[in-house]
């Protein structure tokens, strides 16, 4: 795969630019893009912003992100893909990373999320998932970080938020070139 992808998606509160390095994350990469190019995420939407306030109290790491695309498990939902460590990439949570979501080690599908401020303890090793592993991170926000910041700043009071609350995907596409 290619050095880099850029992917921009644009939602109600204003668009924002992801860098994908699908070299160092292939797999992770070609899921992703795989879920642009079918269209999956248009008309999806930012359904969970965790912050320190609003996790669940027995969570023992406090983290902050902001989480979207399609829902777990859901029937139009592409196979599930096989990790790709920070271990095995190199790559690492920090602010504005974007990461795959999953429970189990080879679950991840389209639902993805964006780090606000660092967040080592989502890369293997850390303590974020019981097993250890982290999750995949695999590209950044290289454009509209403010958008991601706003969008993170519509928290409620539970880190779900409700169906009228959700912060809408209209579109992601690819960019043809670097932003």
């Amino acid at each position: 795969m290619s050095a880099s992808a850029y992917v921009t998606l644009e939602t109600i509160l204003g668009a924002f630019t992801l860098e994908l390095f699908g070299q160092q994350a292939p797999l992770t990469t070609s899921n992703f893009l795989a879920y642009v190019d079918s269209g999956r995420y248009d008309g999806s939407s930012i359904f969970r912003i965790v912050n320190p306030s609003n996790q669940q109290p027995e969570d023992p790491v406090r983290i902050s992100v902001v989480h979207g695309g399609t829902r777990p498990l859901a029937a139009s939902n592409l196979p599930m893909i096989e990790l790709e460590s920070t271990l095995q990439t190199g790559l690492s949570h920090r602010h504005g990373s974007v990461s795959l979501g999953r429970d189990e080690a080879n679950s991840a599908e389209g639902d993805f999320f964006i780090c606000i401020g660092d967040q080592p303890h989502f890369d293997h090793g850390g303590a974020r998932h019981p097993d250890g592993l982290g999750f995949a991170a695999f590209g950044r926000v290289c454009a509209g970080m403010e958008v991601v910041e706003a969008i993170w700043s519509h928290a409620g009071a539970q880190e779900y938020l409700s169906p009228e609350a959700e912060i809408a995907i209209v579109r992601a596409y690819r960019q043809r070139r670097g932003v």
